[in-house]
């Protein structure tokens, strides 16, 4: 199938040049171009002299002049010594690579300590890329890490590519001419509007590079097969089946033709250049033919393959090389052991799947990682009557996932409802903040098995994480995302969302001609959380179709009704029909969804189609109440979500991030694996982002603990620190109100003896707070989510119930909002049995600076603030523990890069 060739050396350029280079690993990055292509961004290094030559050899020699204001046909060996030997914090330089080549050079120059001069030298042949956009990204953010906060640039009046990308970028961008120069200059720390650039640009891209996948006018399929019931002839019988529109190059090395098709021996035989090469070969030879491929400027692979990850160890890095192979070429990857994709666009009718039934056209885009559920999710699509309009299988998701397809769907205008079943997530982060765009638009229902229990399936690349489910779950309630159990609700929410209009409200009617019927779908409603506002309305089984319509009229006018639920068994005197038809009558008038149950009825199928205005629509059928009111319930809360304030960003004032930062590299200075602050440390640390940790001084003794008394001040409480007694209920350590020296002596004495060995000599001093809620505030950096920032009322809710709500930063003031509300002890805060409210407010505050704490400082392993004390004049940080780690590098960082 493939020529015998040397050990493939994939991505060794990359990783020697990165060694050399001795810059931070993290900074190399894989991106996804204007066009679609990938690139690879990394530190310069010694070894890129010979590329950089070559680089400058192939410019034109107005590109020279206007990079460097003079004709310099050659580079001497002093500049290319220069231009290579930089030392990663006052000169910094990246090169972005495609094959190996040298397609462009990004560089900054520390003028001062918060301020450098930065320049791009694109290549002549990738010009239009968006490579200059990408190298300012990459730059910018490594100048932030290193304290640099602005930018500057001396550029020709005639260079107006690159003043375009300054000033597309988002920054604030001031200009000053003079001697014939212009030099640019603007802050570079993200701005609302520059990060909402950075997101349009990598939205744009991925979205191209998907259609470059789903809408190939060439098809090669290697390993297409002569053998009937072969993978390899199955696959191509059902893309000629399914009237692919392009053109078909099956690729076989003896044959001279396979189901009338003509073949080629090779890829490098196609005469025309190949959009999608569908992989259905050995796994052992698919990195010498993705090479093939990249040789003959093939854009993108469908690996149906299998044999990697999933099969073991020599499978892991059989795939490890299948990423760099692809990802240096510059192309985008399905699979390996995908089941395939299928575009249902009449331009393109692609079944690139081992599915010989497809799901007739529609509006519902599907994603499955798996192929067994591919299979599954199919035939469920095309057994309701479904119909799909875009379908892929990611398999073992070495590159292509479901944020890619996302990315998509959004601006796809064939696509009304997308539907996912993740079975593991590489970017968390990523997936919520695409989710999130994407949702804004269109319902997103997600089936998570694996998720639940982040527990990658054999073969798919992921970290561990050590967040609890409800911090996923939370992501998604975040992101707008419907969120169900399995395939079979997946179907029902779809057949709601894609049928009928969203519900204003949670407002339900209940109509039907069974009180039965109408008790257990008021009982449904109900335990979900909807509210029954007009009925159950029973008619009679004797009921007429005149009397079925004007119930159902009735219940759809009431303006203190959003949604009508209807549940109805035969009739003992109208026609199943004739009920069909009223429903489908008045249903038909009015912009209200409609679920329905027709129990031993004929003639239903999954709906019942009507046309309202110039839309065909259809009220869907389910099996039983239940399950169409979940549907509903699931639809009503995604369109609550939807029509909500999204809020604004958090950006607390008086934040010094500097200062935290030249904290956290004096400890890991002196203790690289990281360690615990003391309280002063944490103290100095938490000041800087604007929260104030009371004083507590720590004795040894009761003269000590008169002493630290008398120094802040009476009333104060004394504590034992023994993490014995440290978390038991109630004020087992604890005396408070403690006025003078002799009630302090007292304490010390009463505790020390009820405590005895176990809290004797180990108590702090600290002074009397006002009554009031104690609260937990945490943040914790995960390898998986990021940061994750929690909050619960401390105590029993907390340490025995579980009662702990999450947000994945950055947040909005709605998220803080909603991670304070979704405790179930919330109540408690509001004033529960006559106490005063807290201050909301503050509380609210304390947590944004948590959460943006945590957000710039991957370096904070773990901050629990607890307890805060809420009450009615603000909030009252007692307690605090702050660890510090090596930073995590995170898989979403403040940089376009792929996973």
């Amino acid at each position: 199938m493939v020529e015998e060739s040397a050990p493939d050396d994939t991505g060794a350029l990359e990783r020697v040049s990165a060694k050399a280079s001795g810059a931070p690993v993290e900074w190399e990055a894989d991106v996804v171009l204007r066009d679609g292509t990938v690139a690879h961004v990394r530190p310069i290094s010694p070894d890129d002299a010979e590329g950089i030559q070559l680089f400058h050899s192939r410019q034109s020699p107005e590109s020279i002049y206007l990079r460097f204001f003079a004709p310099l046909r050659e580079l001497s060996q002093r500049d290319l010594y220069r231009f290579t030997h930089v030392d990663h914090h006052d000169r910094v330089a990246l090169v972005a690579t495609l094959d190996g080549e040298i397609i462009g050079i990004g560089r900054y120059d520390r003028i001062d300590p918060t301020s450098a001069e930065v320049a791009f030298n694109i290549s002549d042949h990738f010009q239009g890329k968006g490579i200059g956009s990408v190298m300012l990204e990459h730059l910018a953010a490594i100048a932030q890490e290193l304290g640099i906060t602005r930018f500057t640039a001396e550029v020709l009046p005639q260079n107006r590519k690159m003043l375009m990308v300054f000033k597309e970028a988002g920054y604030e961008v001031s200009h000053h001419f003079e001697d014939g120069v212009i030099e640019v200059s603007f802050d570079i720390l993200p701005t609302e509007r520059s990060k909402e650039v950075q997101l349009s640009r990598e939205h744009r891209a991925e979205a191209r590079s998907m259609r470059t996948i789903l809408f190939p006018e060439r098809v090669a399929i290697i390993g297409a097969s002569r053998r009937a019931h072969s993978i390899g002839a199955v696959l191509l019988s059902n893309i000629i089946a399914g009237g692919f529109r392009g053109e078909l190059y099956p690729i076989h090395p003896e044959a001279d033709e396979i189901q009338g098709l003509k073949t080629y021996p090779s890829i490098r035989d196609v005469p025309e250049p190949v959009d999608l090469a569908i992989l259905v070969i050995p796994a052992d030879q698919t990195v010498g033919v993705v090479k093939e491929c990249g040789k003959a400027g093939v854009k993108a692979l469908l690996v149906l393959s299998s044999g990697f990850a999933e099969a073991g160890e020599e499978g892991v890095k059989l795939q490890e090389k299948l990423r760099r192979r692809v990802r240096r070429a510059g192309m985008r990857v399905i699979g390996p052991n995908s089941f395939g994709l299928i575009n249902n666009d009449p331009e393109v009718q692609l079944n690139a799947t081992l599915a010989s039934v497809v799901p007739q056209r529609g509006r519902l885009g599907l994603f499955a990682q798996s192929g067994a559920l591919g299979v599954a999710v199919l035939a469920s699509a095309a057994r309701r009557g479904l119909g799909i309009s875009v379908f892929a299988s990611a398999g073992n998701r070495v590159d292509v996932s479901g944020n890619d397809l996302m990315q998509y769907w959004i601006d796809d205008q064939d696509t009304d409802t997308v539907g996912l079943y993740l079975e593991s997530m590489g970017n968390p982060r990523k997936f919520s903040r695409i989710a999130r765009q994407l949702a804004k638009v269109k319902p997103v229902i997600v089936v998570s098995s694996g998720v639940s229990s982040f527990a990658a399936p054999p073969g798919h690349r992921t970290r561990v994480t050590n967040v609890p489910p409800q911090a996923f779950d939370a992501l998604l309630r975040q992101a707008g995302v419907i969120r169900v159990e399995n395939v079979h609700q997946l179907f029902d929410v779809a057949q709601l969302t894609l049928h009928q209009p969203l519900p204003a409200g949670d407002r339900v009617a209940i109509v039907g001609n069974s009180d039965a019927l109408g008790a257990l779908s008021a009982s449904a409603c109900l335990s979900w959380g909807l509210k029954v506002t007009h009925g159950p309305v029973s008619l009679l089984p004797q009921a007429s179709a005149e009397e079925f319509a004007t119930a159902l009229d009735a219940a759809f006018a009431d303006p203190e009704v959003d949604s009508v639920v209807a549940a109805f068994i035969p009739p003992l005197v109208t026609q199943d029909e004739e009920v069909h038809t009223a429903v489908r009558e008045i249903v038909a008038k009015y912009e209200k969804p409609c679920v329905a149950t027709f129990l031993g009825m004929r003639g239903v199928g999954d709906g019942l189609s009507y046309v309202q205005g110039d839309v065909t629509r259809s009220v869907p059928a389910y099996a039983m109440p239940e399950d169409g009111i979940r549907a509903l319930n699931a639809v009503t809360r995604y369109a609550q979500w939807r029509a909500r304030d999204r809020g604004s960003s958090v950006s607390p004032v008086g934040i010094d991030r500097a200062r935290v930062e030249r904290l956290t590299e004096a400890v890991l200075a002196t203790h690289p694996e990281g360690r615990a602050l003391t309280r002063d440390e944490a103290r100095e640390l938490l000041s800087a982002y604007g929260i104030r940790l009371w004083p507590a001084i720590e004795v040894t003794g009761v003269e000590a603990a008169v002493r630290a008394a008398d120094t802040l001040t009476y009333p104060v409480i004394l504590k034992s620190t023994s993490p014995v007694v440290r978390h038991q209920p109630g004020l087992v350590g604890v005396r408070g109100d403690l006025i003078d020296a002799e009630s302090v002596r007292d304490a010390y004495a009463s505790l020390s003896s009820r405590l005895g060995p176990l809290g004797a000599d180990r108590f702090v001093v600290q002074r009397m707070a006002v009554p009031g809620v104690s609260c937990v505030v945490r943040a914790s950096e995960d390898p998986l989510f990021g940061p994750v920032v929690s909050f619960s009322v401390a105590g029993p809710p907390t340490e025995l119930l579980g009662d702990v709500s999450h947000r994945i930063p950055p947040l909005t003031d709605v998220d803080v909002t909603d991670l304070i509300d979704g405790v179930k002890a919330a109540p408690l805060l509001a004033g529960h049995r006559g106490a005063a409210p807290v201050h909301r407010a503050a509380l609210a505050d304390l947590i944004a600076r948590l959460s943006v704490l945590a957000d710039d400082h991957p370096e904070m392993s773990s901050v629990e603030l607890n307890p805060v004390n809420a009450w009615t004049g603000g909030v009252d940080v007692l307690g605090a523990d702050v660890v510090v780690r090596p930073a995590l590098v995170r898989k979403d960082p403040g940089r376009r890069r792929m996973t």
